[in-house]
């Protein structure tokens, strides 16, 4: 039997999108899911329709599960580095139904085998919340975790 693939994850804080797109060449990613909440951001590159874009130049798929993302009182708790109240507004969404409705998607897609990669903003996995999305998916398929970077911080 084909080992499955572990489940990458990968923020783009501090990075150029032609180091986030090697680094997902390099783990060989076939589709990245963008967890944010807003596809939206001031950095060059890393909206929605660009991303996409850019990914689809390089052979790799472009999914947003918008649910999966952290409300805006949560993205507030995270700026203000409030990580005890970002993680109890997070798991109180992530049991909506629209949200157990995207993580059933994700998990069939795990299931699948397919070389998936979770993507937010912070660099730092232990500050996102797709560190909790990827602890659930773990628990339910089993899926290794790997978290990817571009370039070392402050470059």
């Amino acid at each position: 039997m084909k080992k499955a693939p572990p489940l990458f994850t990968i923020g783009y804080e501090k990075s150029a999108l032609a180091d986030l797109l090697r680094a997902l060449k390099e783990a060989k990613v076939e589709l990245l899911i963008d967890t944010r909440a807003v596809a939206a951001s001031r950095r060059a590159g890393f909206s929605k329709k660009m991303l996409a874009a850019s990914l689809e130049g390089e052979g790799i798929k472009y999914l947003h599960l918008q649910k999966l993302g952290t409300p805006a009182e949560g993205r507030e708790a995270a700026r203000s580095g409030n990580y005890k109240k970002l993680w109890q507004i997070y798991g109180k969404h992530i049991k909506t139904k629209e949200a157990r409705e995207q993580l059933d998607a994700l998990e069939d897609m795990i299931r699948e085998g397919r070389r998936l990669c979770l993507l937010c903003y912070e660099r730092e996995p232990t500050e996102c919340h797709r560190s909790k999305i990827a602890e659930i998916m773990h628990e339910r398929t089993g899926c290794k975790i790997e978290n990817l970077f571009t370039a070392p911080p402050g470059l």
